[in-house]
């Protein structure tokens, strides 16, 4: 009981200091980038008075307003009139960013436009994906039981052979987790984004919960978005849950697939010492008749079973 108490609290641990960490580097970007982003806004009204102010505009004065609304456009920062807009690197949207980071998620909707900025980036990143990772599957391990060994293990007791009872979890454990983080998820995000259709919704949880992250659907962007900083530590919530889901259902797939003999099945054969040298052996060694000592060791270095595998079969029955 002391050792259970002891890991739920090491569990508790990790994920408080995810979240110091988070809020750590939101911090920081947005102490570093905000003041760039306001630059960048002066610069664009300025520009754009300039532009307006024109009697005659030649190309190169159209080429260099275009690219300076590009480059403004990609730092969040909109060439529009009546487009004031929330800035993209205030504590909320700068957690949102830190914690694509560390996700591997990766969005690029937001990027650090100062050196100091791109700097912190990587060394924020280097420390902060191995972390999220270890309490990834830490979260994963506390898991394990209660919504897989359990599971399987019920199913056992009810009369199920082991590799059935493995296949009927997963396909039970695909159905929740596709449910759960991609069709429910997808019908509230194409509620919450007006101009995101179901298909959308589907398509963003895909690539964000796979880490694809290719940014062409980013939440919480909409101009005079309601409760927009709320929206966005929800959906930080919902990619880190969804993350721990899909590398629980790896894992189980994983494990299941032990059972069944698959991941024997498509290992590459290798090439051991041992095969080299019996080339070399004269051939009435070869021809010499095995003694029991001989087969006892022919036996012990045979490889096991796919069947005899410590997996899903070893639950307790009790």
């Amino acid at each position: 009981m002391r050792c259970e108490g002891r890991s739920w609290l090491l569990l508790t641990a990790f994920i408080l200091f995810y979240i110091t960490y988070l809020l750590f580097g939101a911090l920081i970007f947005s102490s570093l980038e905000r003041p760039v982003e306001e630059q960048l806004r002066r610069e664009i009204d300025s520009l754009r008075e300039e532009f307006l102010n024109r009697s005659c505009v030649n190309a190169t004065a159209l080429e260099r307003f275009l690219a300076k609304v590009l480059t403004a456009r990609k730092s969040g920062v909109s060439a529009m009139l009546n487009s004031s807009g929330p800035s993209q690197w205030d504590l909320a949207s700068s957690m949102f960013f830190a914690n694509t980071l560390v996700t591997t998620v990766g969005y690029g909707h937001n990027t650090p436009q100062s050196n100091a900025g791109k700097v912190f980036a990587i060394i924020y990143a280097l420390i902060g994906v191995p972390f999220t990772m270890l309490v990834l599957t830490a979260c994963i391990q506390r898991l394990m039981y209660p919504l897989v060994l359990a599971p399987v293990g019920l199913l056992i007791r009810l009369g199920m052979q082991p590799r059935s009872a493995t296949v009927v979890h997963f396909v039970l454990l695909l159905v929740v987790v596709v449910l759960s983080f991609f069709l429910v998820p997808a019908a509230v995000f194409s509620a919450l984004e007006g101009s995101w259709s179901f298909l959308d919704g589907v398509y963003f949880s895909f690539v964000s919960l796979c880490t694809i992250g290719l940014g062409d659907y980013v939440p919480a962007m909409q101009p005079g978005q309601k409760y927009r900083s709320l929206y966005q530590v929800l959906v930080m919530v919902y990619l880190f849950v969804g993350l721990m889901m899909m590398y629980l259902l790896l894992r189980t797939f994983h494990r299941m697939s032990d059972l069944h003999g698959l991941t024997t099945l498509l290992q590459l054969p290798r090439c051991e010492d041992s095969d080299q040298d019996s080339d070399r052996e004269p051939i009435t060694s070869r021809d010499r008749t095995p003694t029991s000592e001989d087969r006892s060791e022919m036996g012990a270095s045979e490889p096991l079973e796919p069947g005899s595998h410590m997996s899903y079969n070893t639950i307790h029955k009790s």
